[in-house]
């Protein structure tokens, strides 16, 4: 399958050829297959491997055929599919029927969409009457945004990726991460005369970038899956502005849905992207294609892990 058609089918970013390559690059294994491509993740001290499927199509029977064989071919213990496909009880009877089982989440079950169809003077009309306010006092303070693909503008992501973490004492992707992807989905793709995934939003107060958005655009979705402030100035509103202006700007490039990249519950960002409208959706979720019997074990051993990463997070603060 050629690099054209494989992105043809592919109805996420993250099914891309292009962000197969930069998990290749990054030191992921990586297979591609018929339905899409999957990562391999080697268990330290075993012959085996774990495998993923993030973000791919809707299960079919042959789709499940095909992770078992290549679950037999690999030594898998289990495949975590995670479709990008909207909730569906017949899917979810196929996948019980195969051996598959609810599993522990990658990727919230739920997000929120925005319809890039709607006016501009509709959108803002559904959205929470504070947010409006929040949008036109930072316009009033003379924030301003723009899409700006700079190495410059690049280089204060990565400086304001590294503040916000330290401030919300969260664990980010390493900046190694940042700059291959950025790499990949956005310089080489320019590099080869192509639209690229990854753009990057400023938000600009005193001459100063104060909040910087990733967003990827793929066939007729715009996303959100990356972005950094600073609190210095966080009164100028910059955050309400910039969720407006990606709007505006997904809307410019004639995209249909702004997929917001998740929604947690009482979240503080939550409440942030609420205040734009937007409509909750829920996924197929997470579900674990078990091909051994060792999946137990393991599930019981990652447990353990991720009680001793929780733990370790409260005394060591997270590096970038």
């Amino acid at each position: 399958m050629t690099k054209e058609t494989f992105n043809k089918t592919a109805s996420h970013p993250l099914q891309s050829w292009e962000w197969g390559e930069f998990r290749k690059r990054a030191g992921n294994e990586l297979v591609r297959f018929p339905f899409g491509q999957i990562t391999l993740h080697k268990i330290p001290f075993t012959p085996f491997k774990v495998a993923a499927f993030e973000k791919g199509p809707a299960p079919t029977s042959r789709m499940l055929e095909e992770l078992k064989k290549l679950a037999r071919e690999e030594n898998l213990v289990f495949i975590k599919l995670e479709p990008n496909v909207l909730k569906n009880e017949r899917l979810i009877g196929l996948l019980k029927k195969n051996g598959a089982t609810r599993g522990k989440r990658l990727f919230t079950p739920t997000t929120f969409w925005i319809d890039l169809t709607a006016s501009e003077e509709e959108l803002l009309k559904s959205f929470h009457s504070k947010t409006r306010y929040n949008i036109r006092l930072a316009q009033k303070n003379g924030v301003e945004v723009k899409e700006n693909n700079s190495d410059k503008a690049f280089e204060k992501y990565i400086s304001l990726t590294r503040e916000t973490a330290q401030r919300q004492n969260f664990y980010a992707h390493k900046e190694k991460y940042h700059r291959l992807m950025w790499t990949v989905l956005h310089k080489e793709m320019v590099k080869e005369g192509k639209a690229p995934i990854a753009r990057l939003l400023t938000a600009t107060y005193k001459k100063e970038i104060i909040t910087a958005w990733i967003v990827f655009t793929w066939h007729d979705f715009l996303y959100y899956p990356y972005g950094a402030s600073t609190d210095k100035y966080k009164n100028v509103m910059a955050n309400n502005l910039i969720m407006w202006e990606a709007i505006r700007f997904g809307k410019r490039l004639g995209l249909s849905t702004f997929d917001l990249w998740g929604r947690e519950e009482g979240k503080g960002f939550t409440r942030f992207k609420e205040g734009y409208n937007p409509k909750v959706v829920e996924f197929l979720g997470t579900w674990d294609l078990v091909t051994s019997h060792l999946y137990y074990p393991y599930r019981l051993s990652e447990l353990a892990r991720w009680l001793i990463l929780r733990a370790k997070s409260k005394i060591v603060k997270p590096t970038f």
